[in-house]
């Protein structure tokens, strides 16, 4: 965890290790989410950088009889 200042301007610097760590590029779109007294910030994929994040979940759950 880091601590960052908010400019006059309510802008944020990112961290150098938390955009390297993330793989954040200039220009990327982030969602902002307010939890309580907290924010949180999400990264904004594209859909085709989601192609395979689900291989290997288990898929084999037990329906109820009108879900089918």
């Amino acid at each position: 965890m880091e601590a960052v200042k908010i400019s006059p301007k309510y802008q944020v610097v990112i961290p150098k290790k938390i955009r390297e760590s993330l793989g954040l590029a200039p220009g990327q779109k982030v969602q902002m989410v307010a939890y309580g007294d907290r924010i949180e910030m999400i990264p904004v994929k594209r859909i085709s950088d989601m192609k395979g994040f689900l291989k290997g979940i288990e898929t084999t759950i037990e329906r109820e009889a009108d879900r089918v």
